[in-house]
């Protein structure tokens, strides 16, 4: 983390409170410099959380619940508004969990992030967190076979991380957050010795190249994934989500606390 660069996207942070009048309270690095896979020439990815005024939400006309920008050459700073991430965590989405969890944080508010955290335990269901992840890898798998069954390298981490998720929610049935860290997922999936060596050789490559390149599935990580993608379809693509009121109750129990709390002053 250039000290240089972490400084230019703590004064974006500050523009957009400037600027749009919200209060962001929780901003972090997303992307492979958080989950533990960075290469060399890595941009930087900051993501984050914001809350408007309370007279916002009142409004007949609704603000936009993004602030984002193009991204440039070295880094990008976008986020979510607080009602956005809190929807997106009742429908699955594991992104705002990862962002909570993320061990590089630029500024926030840890009881703040300690009470959403809170939250995604009580109301993330693992079924739809699991779907997101399946999403994950077909979508980046989906690439791989317009290439011709070559895959960049460098993608092939996006294809194992998610089915490493879903391992481990396979293995761990009473919980819904997978770690972040890529190292720390691996290790908590129990993957046979010949996986976790065939890995480390990808991690070590992708540290110190630049450009790994394009280049044909390696055999036993193809069917590595084939296989977890195969076992987490039969347990998770027919199995019923939860759909129960109290999920909703929390949720919005939760925001209401989090805007008398922290939401700027009008």
């Amino acid at each position: 983390m250039e000290p240089a660069i972490v400084a230019s996207v703590v004064a974006k942070l500050a523009d957009y409170e400037r600027a749009e009048s919200v209060r962001i309270l929780w901003a972090i690095e997303s992307g492979s410099r958080a989950w533990g896979f960075p290469s060399p020439d890595s941009d930087y990815d900051c993501r984050f959380i914001y809350m408007r005024r309370q007279a916002d939400y009142l409004s007949l006309f609704p603000r936009r619940d993004v602030l984002e920008e193009p991204p440039g050459p070295i880094f990008d700073v976008n986020g979510w508004d607080i009602a956005k991430a809190i929807k997106l965590l009742l429908k699955g989405n594991a992104v705002i969990i990862e962002w909570l969890t993320s061990p590089l944080v630029y500024r926030g508010e840890n009881a703040f992030r300690d009470a959403f955290l809170d939250l995604a335990g009580k109301v993330a269901d693992r079924t739809l967190v699991a779907r997101h992840y399946l999403h994950l890898a077909y979508s980046m798998l989906s690439r791989a076979e317009e290439e011709g069954g070559e895959i960049r390298l460098k993608r092939l981490f996006y294809v194992l991380r998610p089915v490493m998720a879903l391992r481990w929610l396979a293995l761990f049935p009473d919980r819904a957050v997978a770690p972040m860290n890529f190292r720390v997922l691996m290790a908590e999936s129990h993957l046979s010795p010949i996986i976790v060596s065939e890995i480390e050789n990808l991690l070590q490559m992708k540290a110190e190249t630049r450009e790994m390149g394009t280049g044909p599935v390696p055999a036993r990580i193809g069917d590595f994934y084939r296989e977890e993608i195969r076992k987490a379809e039969a347990l998770f693509v027919n199995a019923v989500p939860r759909d129960d009121a109290r999920r909703r109750e929390l949720a919005d129990h939760f925001f209401r606390a989090m805007l008398d709390q922290y939401a700027p002053s009008a």
